[in-house]
């Protein structure tokens, strides 16, 4: 009970639109909002990357501010039509996700925790999940039925034919500080 006699009530857990569980310790969504704060809490994130042009909004600073969350931003233009994703930043947003130390211990011997997202976790979120897809080797058929599953009912035929074509090749990792999953 508080100093005025009403019962205490536990926060309301409310996850974000489109999350899931991408690898060990990495999650997708769309953007956080205020009424999703108690459940990033539970997630214990470390890292934020956000593929959002815009500034961050100063309530969301404000929760990783409090909450020791680092932010990654890597701006790519949303467009309802044609997606064009620079290649670049998907190698840059790739190298941050392959750095475990971005994704440090909550506790002895538990999961690192990193949460990607844009503003809706579809397409832009998609194309660098899609890309960290085929570093895990997944079959291009597993690729798109699961870009499609979170970008329904607009999935873009180009979106798709960017992680095909997206050469893995140019991404840089050092190999000491790889996590787990990627092979």
């Amino acid at each position: 009970m508080d100093p005025d006699g009403a019962a205490n009530e536990p926060p309301i857990i409310c996850p974000m639109e489109n999350f899931a569980l991408v690898a060990k310790g990495v999650y997708r969504s769309a953007f956080p909002k205020k009424k999703n704060f108690p459940f990033l809490k539970l997630l214990k994130l470390k890292s934020i990357l956000t593929l959002i042009l815009e500034n961050y909004p100063d309530q969301n600073q404000k929760f990783l501010e409090d909450n020791g969350i680092t932010l990654f931003q890597f701006g790519v233009a949303g467009n309802k039509d044609l997606m064009d994703i620079p290649e670049t930043v998907i190698i840059e947003a790739l190298a941050v996700i392959l750095d475990k130390r971005n994704h440090p211990m909550i506790a002895i011997d538990s999961p690192s925790q990193v949460l990607i997202h844009c503003n809706k976790g579809k397409h832009r979120t998609g194309c660098l999940i899609g890309c960290i897809r085929k570093i895990q080797h997944w079959s291009y058929t597993s690729i798109f039925e699961e870009y499609r599953r979170f970008s329904y009912p607009k999935s873009r035929t180009m979106d798709q034919q960017f992680i095909e074509l997206f050469d893995l090749r140019n991404v840089v990792a050092d190999i000491r500080y790889l996590p787990e999953w990627p092979e």
